[in-house]
């Protein structure tokens, strides 16, 4: 397991709505870059793909509960993170901690203190401050801004959903390297392994489409016959 804690945003996991734009506002009001998920499989791939340098996690969440997504984090990370819940029974609390989780607010909580519980938090893994410039990937004239989920070809906006651009984002990430459909079905869904390969190749076919990328001479998204997908390969001189 590694020590070293990313620079990446701080990712918010909650079902609900306004707690994350609540604490997005907070966050960001004090110069930190903040990301989101509202169910514990997006979380798991927000993990895999943003590499956050603190999560905000719930516990109660629909599809994979906090704890499970705890749980499976603590095997390969150990980013910081602070547990959220509406349950105030002694002995969630106690799962929590004992499973690996930083510091525990229950709701309703003050996002002040919050807040003030990250940068202590962050500041005690040596994470770098909320002055770091963003990771943005590029290739060809497409910039993908992980922070915001906003994507930019040849200077135009590009509307992607969020599978979108996280599929997209794992083959910039994997630098020309060829992911399976296993692969990309475990960036975007985490644990859920119940989703068909045929779902990666309909996203494959609206991002080709969003994109204007002809798969017979592919600027972005490279078919690897029988095994998956890649960007293509830039070519020295």
């Amino acid at each position: 397991m590694s020590n070293r804690v990313p620079a990446g945003p701080i990712l918010v996991v909650d079902d609900d709505a306004k707690i994350v734009r609540l604490v997005r506002t907070y966050l960001e009001r004090e110069g930190y870059g903040v990301s989101e998920a509202n169910n514990g499989r997006s979380a798991l791939a927000a993990v895999a793909l943003e590499q956050p340098s603190l999560i905000v996690l719930d516990i109660m969440l629909p599809e994979v509960d906090g704890l499970s997504v705890l749980e499976a984090l603590r095997r390969t990370s150990k980013t910081p993170v602070i547990m959220l819940s509406a349950r105030g029974a002694v002995e969630d609390r106690i799962e929590g901690l004992e499973l690996g989780a930083d510091d525990y607010l229950p709701k309703p909580f003050s996002p002040a203190e919050l807040v003030v519980r990250v940068k202590r938090l962050l500041e005690r893994a040596g994470a770098p401050g909320p002055t770091v410039p963003a990771e943005l990937l590029e290739h060809e004239g497409l910039t993908l801004d992980p922070e915001r989920f906003a994507a930019v070809k040849d200077g135009v906006p590009v509307g992607l959903t969020k599978a979108e651009f996280r599929l997209m984002a794992a083959l910039l990430r994997a630098g020309g390297r060829v992911l399976t459909r296993d692969q990309l079905i475990d960036a975007l869904y985490g644990l859920d392994g119940a989703v068909a390969d045929r779902t990666i190749d309909v996203h494959i076919g609206r991002l080709r489409h969003k994109l204007g990328d002809d798969p017979s001479a592919p600027r972005y998204i490279v078919t690897v016959r029988g095994v998956g997908y890649r960007v293509p390969i830039a070519r020295s001189g």
